[in-house]
């Protein structure tokens, strides 16, 4: 055990109490910290217009992509399930992206995309529509983040995918001989019996959603423009630490969204007695 006690009070719970003590204090990396109270929370609750901008966009971005990424994984996870040939190399296939998602390569090759003169723009040519530049243009670019995050479904598909495999097909054959349908089942059967797996899914895609950077920060070259519409939470917390070193308000700032995360969390396990169903 002493290998992972080491891990963990030297690399995660050791790092977690420093940026707790430095989000009270004036720290730029190069001199020593200032303690400054509570000046740094004040700031950013009455006098910091990006925060509220960069909270509306993550907000948003959450909000939209987790149900879409969710519903495109379930029903994925559904055409899956009905036991077709070479489900292991589809499986495969539609996991990739997740793989892949997060990573520099694949954001600069969504950039690409949806330049003014991508691969959209000239795919839309061909039925004589003239596509906007997608990422330079406020109307759109959260959208183009947002297309990217739903393309990243297949880890919560193999999830569901799982869960579907565990559902007994007796209570299907039942339902089928009472003369229930396809979405009748779905709806009685499939969505009940999912439930715990679809709450397990959208915690951890909630997470990761609000802690999504690397596509903001390539797409937008680190800006979070056109005009801060591409500026997520994580980004603005990163120009703070690291474009202006102000490590102490950025601390704040990464303490302010761990307290969000956790609401959000607890509001979520607060509410699923309500719809998440056991066996029991």
């Amino acid at each position: 055990m002493l290998p992972w006690f080491i891990g963990f009070f030297g690399l995660t719970l050791g790092p977690i109490l420093i940026s707790l003590y430095l989000s009270f204090t004036d720290f730029d990396l190069l001199t020593a910290p200032h303690w400054n109270g509570g000046a740094n929370f004040v700031r950013i609750f009455t006098a910091d217009a990006k925060f509220i901008q960069s909270m509306r966009v993550t907000l948003f971005f959450v909000i939209v992509s987790v149900p879409l990424k969710l519903a495109f994984a379930l029903g994925v996870a559904l055409l899956l399930n009905r036991g077709m040939r070479g489900l292991p190399i589809y499986r495969a296939i539609f996991y990739l992206p997740s793989l892949l998602g997060a990573s520099v390569a694949i954001a600069v090759l969504w950039r690409q995309l949806f330049a003014g003169n991508g691969l959209v723009n000239q795919f839309l040519l061909n039925f004589g529509i003239v596509g906007p530049s997608w990422i330079s243009n406020p109307r759109y670019s959260l959208w183009t983040l947002i297309a990217l995050a739903v393309w990243q479904f297949g880890s919560p598909m193999i999830i569901f995918l799982a869960g579907l495999r565990q559902i007994p097909l007796d209570m299907y054959e039942a339902a089928s001989l009472d003369g229930a349908g396809r979405w009748r089942m779905f709806r009685k059967i499939t969505l009940p019996l999912l439930t715990p797996v679809i709450f397990f899914n959208a915690i951890i895609q909630t997470i990761e959603g609000f802690k999504s950077f690397t596509p903001a920060f390539i797409i937008s070259g680190g800006t979070g423009n056109p005009i801060n519409s591409t500026l997520f939470y994580t980004l603005y917390l990163y120009q703070e630490a690291f474009g202006f070193f102000r490590m102490g308000y950025a601390s704040a700032l990464a303490w302010i969204l761990l307290v969000i995360v956790a609401l959000f969390t607890s509001f979520s396990f607060l509410t699923s007695k309500y719809w998440v169903h056991y066996d029991n």
